[in-house]
């Protein structure tokens, strides 16, 4: 079991993966889990990087630079299960099946466009 630590009240936690010399630190935050490299050997400094970490997620969370947004994976796994029911089998199976090629990414969506709000609307409805 690989040595862990804990700071700011269980909140962030301070760990040595197996094979590396550096301290790493995660956090449950804003609905992600959320890890990094404090780059450091030192135990005593890297708690103190981990929670200047965590103060500065704390900031940017208050100033509106971390967004809570779907990635284009889970629109478009959304997207794919309705599929059939939007059409209503009126496409070719070879193009509904490109769809799971083409429906691929983890970007994030920042912006729905109007089929996607009317699609979202129709199966919410049913």
């Amino acid at each position: 079991m690989p040595e862990q630590h804990t700071i700011l009240g269980g909140k962030v936690y301070v760990y040595k993966r197996p094979n590396s010399s550096f301290w790493q630190c995660s956090s449950y935050f804003a609905g992600k889990n959320r890890r990094t490299s404090t780059k450091e050997e030192s135990l005593s400094k890297a708690k103190d990087i981990a929670e200047d970490w965590y103060l500065q997620l704390c900031g940017k969370l208050r100033a509106g630079e971390i967004k809570n947004e779907k990635t284009f994976g889970e629109v478009s796994e959304h997207y794919l299960r309705e599929y059939d029911i939007i059409t209503q089998g009126q496409r070719n199976k070879r193009y509904v099946d490109g769809q799971h090629w083409r429906c691929r990414g983890r970007r994030q969506i920042q912006y729905k466009t109007a089929a996607l709000k009317y699609d979202e609307h129709h199966v919410l409805r049913d």
